[in-house]
């Protein structure tokens, strides 16, 4: 019995494993990750693992023991190097290992400086991977100088563990002003505060010209002739889906791998979850970038592969931790063509809702899990509420969800 192989071993690679098992699948499962160490998650690595608050440990997924008690092979430090779909095989270095069915939860990777512009430079770093944070550990020295190239949440939250740590701060965004791609103003406005006021000096409309140095980085040439002394430099300008194996192997690629509203790809026995994925959503196609996808993408993939032949409705949600701030998302702000802004109970706590049409799409929550779970439950039941009653500061937010109402078909458009 030849059985399923699940290439990546990230968060949504480990769902889909789990799950195989839990739904009572008693095949060959084979978990192949590129990285030494077992699945573990991400987003504490730019947080509570940077701080140092979080040991690799609490990282981890799963216990260590919980691969082989389900008969998962775990196979690590296994970068697969090619897929053959004629005879059904992944190769990883010399050894082949063949599927009956092959699941690609490859992730992303981090996009990089140019090493034209210095971005082969020492002391020049991504956060992605546990490596990434253990080769920059001890950079993170008070009156050190770090810049951050980057200004969208990753950027600032590696920001706020700098402050923490004492160091001196720069960031650059390149856009006329940070979170552009995935915020409305008065969110950029607020983060932009926050950092501020803690002594992060943002440079936005600033591109990099040349990150400057002999081995090591030592400096940084801002777009407009500026010349920064740093000592070290976090770059975080997003991600790109990590696809070669798929396109190589001859499957649709769109924006990732692409697959159908059960997560096939354009071969039917190869199926895709998580971000390195675009699937149908709202009449588009998206990839989502979270962990909230991650799990839930992966855990229908895995049912779909056993035959249950289920559509992925997707419920976005995002979060970030900076400072003393929790920022909840709940829904895709694309298309906004409206935003409301409302006050919580404390001067820090406020929340942006997005509309299209009379349509809530999503919300940003500062500090305010009240609102956040509100509009989260309004969004994700295909309801709607009025702008005027979200700016009414006398009604509760609690009453906002007695005065949801059904998305007609016009303002879904």
């Amino acid at each position: 019995m030849t059985g399923i192989v699940i290439v990546g071993a990230g968060q949504a690679g480990a769902s889909l494993a789990a799950k195989i098992r839990a739904l009572g699948y008693d095949g060959p499962v084979t978990l192949i990750g590129e990285e030494p160490a077992p699945p573990y998650q991400r987003p504490p690595l730019s947080k509570g693992y940077l701080l140092r608050e979080m040991g690799l440990e609490r990282l981890y997924l799963r216990a260590p023991s919980f691969w082989k008690e389900n008969e998962i092979s775990l196979k690590l430090a296994s970068p697969v190097t090619s897929i053959d779909r004629s005879t059904r095989m992944v190769r990883v270095g010399d050894e082949p290992i063949p599927y009956d069915k092959l699941a690609l939860t490859t992730g992303s990777r981090p996009r990089r400086i140019p090493p034209t512009a210095g971005g082969s430079l020492k002391g020049v770093y991504t956060i992605r991977t546990l490596a990434d944070i253990d080769a920059m550990g001890t950079e993170f020295q008070s009156g050190r100088k770090l810049l951050i190239v980057g200004g969208g949440y990753l950027g600032l939250e590696a920001a706020a563990v700098g402050v923490k740590l004492g160091l001196e701060l720069t960031l650059i965004e390149m856009a006329p002003r940070i979170l552009q791609r995935v915020a409305a103003p008065p969110t950029s406005d607020y983060f932009r505060s926050l950092h501020s006021n803690h002594g992060v000096k943002i440079f936005e409309n600033m591109g990099l010209d040349r990150l400057t140095g002999r081995g090591h980085v030592s400096g940084a040439v801002l777009s407009n002739g500026m010349n920064l002394p740093i000592d070290f430099v976090i770059v975080a300008i997003g991600v790109t889906p990590r696809a070669g194996l798929a396109e190589e192997a001859g499957l649709a690629i769109e924006n990732g791998i692409r697959t159908d509203g059960q997560g096939r790809t354009s071969d039917p026995s190869i199926w895709s979850a998580g971000e390195c994925a675009s699937f149908p959503y709202d009449g588009r196609r998206i990839r989502l970038e979270s962990v909230g996808n991650a799990i839930d993408h992966a855990e229908l993939v895995a049912g779909n592969m056993l035959g249950a032949s289920e559509n992925y409705r997707a419920k976005p949600w995002f979060w970030s931790d900076q400072y003393d701030v929790k920022l909840q998302i709940a829904g895709l702000n694309t298309g906004y063509d409206r935003i409301v802004e409302r006050k919580g109970d404390h001067e820090q706590s406020q929340s942006i809702w997005y509309y299209k049409g009379g349509r809530l799409l999503a919300l940003d929550a500062m500090n305010d899990p009240r609102a956040y779970m509100v509009g989260k439950r309004i969004i994700e039941a295909g309801q709607t509420v009025a702008p005027e009653h979200v700016l009414d500061p006398s009604k509760d937010v609690k009453t906002l969800l007695s005065g949801a109402t059904k998305v007609s078909q016009a303002s879904a458009a």
